[in-house]
């Protein structure tokens, strides 16, 4: 394992992250600060509990999903694409960096900012609604797992786009519609049982189920399922990369 190279393009990506940080930070918080003051408070103060908890406190879980899959799919996918489009993504696959360095220090990177947004989301929730963890370790399984494999998913994105505008294509038509009808703001539950059957081929669903239940013990779908269904698409992602590294698609072109 080349660990210098690693850190070099880690640290690297990590760099941009600062040079840009109201793009990359800010403005999300800002943005789900939004969802809060606007279904939290507004339209919160006109719902009752679900499962027990209020309505403020019960979004949380899908707000800091949204944010941190759209997120972790852009950072991910413009960090590889960036390097395709200046020409310089050769010098990488010809220096003595392994296919499995160069995905571990993209992905890290947008792991980490990802990570750190969630967790810079969940602070600031607290001023709006009053929160608890119920089970800390799986909150951060969750969102170690989740940042992870949808940043992942961004690296393929990044390496399958041709051009800047389709690396919006994904989070923009895919990505946050399916977050908003994965149980981001109401449980599935309260849907009639033939739309509960069709949100349950929603592979969103299981992430917000499994994040929310380590908030406040309740979940649409068993927390095994739900840690489950995450694996196994991050070993889906993984096979992805490993056949994109394998056969040079869009890299050796």
């Amino acid at each position: 394992m080349n660990f210098h190279a690693v850190k070099a393009i880690y640290r690297f990506e990590m760099a941009r992250a600062w040079r840009t940080v109201f793009q990359s930070i800010v403005a999300p918080v800002i943005s789900t600060s939004l969802y809060f003051v606007v279904f939290g408070a507004a339209i919160g103060g006109r719902m009752a509990e679900v499962d027990g908890v209020s309505y403020g406190a019960f979004i949380v879980p899908g707000l800091m999903m949204l944010s941190i899959l759209t997120q972790s799919v852009s950072n991910a996918s413009f960090g590889i694409y960036f390097p395709r489009f200046s020409g310089t993504i050769y010098e990488l696959l010809s220096a003595p960096v392994s296919a499995m360095e160069i995905t571990l220090a993209y992905v890290g990177a947008a792991a980490t900012k990802s990570i750190i947004l969630g967790l810079i989301i969940l602070a600031t929730a607290t001023l709006f609604v009053p929160l608890r963890i119920e089970h800390p370790f799986f909150m951060l399984l969750f969102l170690v797992l989740t940042a992870t494999t949808f940043s992942l998913f961004g690296f393929i994105i990044g390496i399958w786009a041709d051009g800047f505008e389709k690396l919006q294509i994904i989070p923009l038509l895919i990505i946050t519609p399916l977050t908003f009808l994965g149980g981001s703001f109401y449980s599935i539950a309260m849907l009639p049982p033939f739309w509960q059957k069709v949100t349950l081929f929603n592979p969103v669903v299981y992430l917000i189920s499994g994040f929310r239940w380590s908030f406040y013990g309740v979940s649409d779908v068993a927390i095994g399922i739900s840690l489950g269904m995450t694996v196994v698409f991050m070993a889906v992602c993984l096979a992805g990369i490993w056949w994109i590294f394998r056969t040079g698609y869009r890299l050796k072109a």
